[in-house]
């Protein structure tokens, strides 16, 4: 098989395409021939060192294929040989061949394509999982979606419109802004010219927001909890201010952590607000909550309520260009590769 290595921690030029052999179905396993792949900010971060769950280099990450089952272990019953599937992977999944135990596996919708396949999984699920089952996301709510012009943030927005009256404020740059309109976000802000806090106050008129999904981490955490209603929540899933540059700068990773709000259970007694955090990758030996989710995704984009915005599809030749697009957060949508 051909797979993408991160050698060693460092800037994407680490990457490197590598050859070995193909691996074999364990018992409760399938092997998927890899027509498609993910590619995550977990995984740039992983690159870089700033990812404390993956393996240490030299290694192969990726949570998330779409491809077709060419063999299968044994007491396997299904999916069978033959089978277009998406499916979940705990690292690996940057490669042409993957080996995954069979229930983390689903067939794909007819009309998917294996780029949308690829593009999928993780994000739908991680906001799905947010604004569903964590977030309780209700009809009339407001929401503050940030990066809403990558993965999750695409993925929330569209989810957002299968739910009545829900307002979305989103931020990301001004380029976007019209494509985002598109989707469905009410309200854009220009994160770089604009203090996203303040914008929301003058657009509520002082009425916040219902529920803030935020990968970005540090001081912008308690920016979003201090515009939250009552009965406000804000969800925590991601780091991604930490990442500066497309090496790790541990003076940079130091003063984020040290901008980590502490948030005091008195306090949000006193205001009636929650704060939440959410690990995808903590949850893979749950896929009792995990499965659902991603069918009830399944049957959103077969309803034609959801669908996966790729932005680039990039060969695995061209890995470390793809590292750098999502880095420099030029992508609108999901990168993907292809081997």
């Amino acid at each position: 098989m051909r797979a993408i290595w991160i050698t060693k921690h460092g800037g994407p030029d680490v990457l490197q395409v590598r050859e070995s052999a193909d691996p074999v179905p364990k018992e409760g396993e399938i092997r998927v021939r890899v027509r498609a792949a993910g590619l995550n900010f977990a995984e740039v971060m992983a690159r870089s060192g700033l990812y404390p769950d993956a393996p240490k280099p030299p290694c192969i990450v990726g949570y998330e294929v779409a491809g077709v089952v060419d063999a299968v272990g044994g007491g396997v019953t299904a999916p069978s040989v033959g089978t277009r599937v998406i499916a979940l992977t705990r690292f690996g999944g940057h490669a042409d061949t993957v080996c995954v135990p069979a229930a983390y596996a689903l067939p794909m919708p007819d009309g998917m394509s294996f780029e949308e396949g690829g593009a999928l999984p993780v994000v739908y699920l991680t906001a799905y999982h947010v604004l569903f089952r964590i977030g309780h996301l209700r009809p009339g709510s407001r929401v503050l979606v940030h990066m809403a012009a990558g993965g999750v943030g695409l993925a929330a927005i569209q989810l957002c419109r299968t739910v009545a009256d829900v307002e979305v404020y989103g931020t990301a740059s001004s380029s976007k802004h019209e494509f985002l309109r598109q989707q469905g976000c009410h309200h854009c802000i220009d994160y770089r010219t604009a203090d996203f806090a303040a914008e929301i106050t003058k657009l509520t008129g002082g009425g916040g927001v219902d529920l803030v999904l935020d990968p970005l981490g540090g001081k912008n955490w308690r920016k979003g909890y201090d515009l939250l209603n009552p009965a406000g929540m804000l969800v925590a899933y991601g780091f991604a201010s930490l990442a500066s540059g497309e090496k790790r700068n541990l003076l940079r990773v130091a003063g984020g952590l040290l901008s980590v709000p502490k948030f005091s259970p008195m306090s949000m007694m006193d205001h009636n607000r929650a704060v939440a955090g959410v690990n995808m990758g903590h949850l893979w030996d749950r896929m009792d909550m995990l499965e659902p989710e991603l069918k009830e995704l399944l049957r959103l984009y077969g309803e034609g309520k959801i669908k996966p915005i790729v932005d680039r599809v990039f060969p695995f030749t061209e890995a470390a260009a793809a590292h750098r697009r999502i880095h420099a957060r030029s992508n609108v949508g999901k990168v993907v590769f292809v081997p």
